[in-house]
């Protein structure tokens, strides 16, 4: 195993931090930054755990900034948000504790499904921005049922989950998409933290590499949440629509993905 003292080279490291900062600038409008840093950190020869962790680490920083920026903006709802981010913490931490019970072939079976039907969802639901819509439960079943099974995801396997946040965030709550975004990266970020501690304490982050990342990150995040605020849903739809496809497809063409062979074999 790789020691996670140990940082890569500084080539590795250059083209690492900028993969970051491309990664923080998608996190911060649609999510699915991780699509591109765990894959090149795998790439570099990273020992997969201390990958994981390392990748964790950058992803909350990311998401922590671009909550940060939407704070700023006065675009956070504290009130209802924070009860809701605390489960999803919870939910992370006990995601990243269970990561060896959870059957890996499930996930990567299942979760490009749901990405397709997200995608699907946001592509062909009319003006979607411009609806008011009705809660479909309160928030504090949100923070019971929701928050914290999502969070548990992230803590297991991760792709997807600020998408899954924003639509729930819709869906569920009957938000519109700019406070869909707000409320979801704060729930990302949430999640995040708390599956982050769980591998900090276990020791498997490279400190080095992550904190070059980490800041990366926090200079992307800054970028996307600025152009999501000037943008809008103009922005915000197709490139979450893109990110869900473009996500789906990565994992069914990655090794072993059982939907991914069977759907391979009926065409060979």
């Amino acid at each position: 195993m790789l020691d996670p003292s140990l940082a890569p080279g500084l080539e590795v490291l250059l083209i690492l931090t900028a993969v970051a900062l491309l990664a923080g600038f998608l996190d911060a409008i649609a999510g699915g930054g991780g699509l591109l840093t765990l894959p090149v950190l795998f790439l570099a020869g990273i020992d997969p755990l201390a990958a994981i962790a390392t990748n964790k680490f950058q992803a909350a920083s990311a998401t922590v900034s671009a909550t940060t920026a939407f704070a700023r903006r006065g675009m956070i709802e504290w009130r209802s948000g924070l009860p809701m981010a605390l489960m999803a913490f919870i939910g992370g931490a006990a995601g990243a504790l269970s990561i060896s019970l959870v059957p890996y072939a499930l996930l990567q079976a299942c979760v490009p499904v749901l990405l397709i039907l997200v995608a699907a969802w946001f592509a062909f639901t009319p003006k979607l921005q411009d609806q008011p819509r009705k809660a479909r439960i309160t928030v504090s079943l949100f923070c019971l049922a929701v928050a914290p099974v999502i969070g548990f995801y992230d803590g297991v396997f991760g792709p997807g989950v600020g998408s899954f946040f924003m639509l729930a965030c819709v869906l569920l709550l009957g938000q519109q998409l700019m406070q869909a975004v707000c409320t979801s990266k704060l729930l990302n970020a949430a999640c995040n933290l708390g599956a982050l501690s769980v591998f900090a304490l276990g020791g498997a982050i490279i400190w080095p590499l992550a904190l070059a990342m980490a800041a990366a990150a926090v200079v992307g995040a800054q970028l996307g949440a600025r152009c999501a605020v000037r943008f809008g849903p103009g922005l915000i739809r197709p490139l979450l629509v893109g990110v869900c496809c473009v996500m789906a497809v990565k994992l069914l063409s990655s090794a072993g993905n059982p939907l991914g062979e069977w759907l391979k074999s009926l065409f060979t």
